[in-house]
């Protein structure tokens, strides 16, 4: 069950950036935050995974202290220093809102999945 929900995040927003770099309209919500929520599970996940099979241990989980600090260091990285240096990027409170909550989401939600 997890790898699946894990894959249909990872496509959800494969479909979203695909559907942007094809210049194709969709609704501002879906554009602009579906992917900053998405974002944090993903790498997460691939994290748990890659430490799971190097450990060797199925039932290793991220501590909550180091989801918050990933999270801290997306938000500072792509919504307070990139938008500095980088006219592309724009600084937006809602996603660091939504990387937050997209940490924890998986953090809930992984240990509900591994119990």
């Amino acid at each position: 069950m997890y790898r699946i929900i894990y894959l249909l995040m990872c496509l959800i927003a494969l479909i979203i950036y695909g559907m942007q770099k094809m210049m194709l309209p969709l609704p501002s919500f879906i554009n602009n935050y579906v992917n900053d929520f998405l974002c944090l599970p993903i790498i997460l996940g691939g994290i748990s995974f890659a430490i799971r099979r190097l450990k060797k241990d199925p039932f290793f989980r991220l501590p909550l202290v180091f989801i918050i600090c990933f999270a801290a260091y997306y938000s500072f990285y792509f919504e307070y220093y990139l938008p500095q240096i980088n006219p592309r990027y724009t600084s937006d409170w809602i996603d660091v809102a939504l990387y937050f909550l997209g940490g924890f989401v998986y953090f809930f939600g992984e240990n509900k999945l591994l119990q």
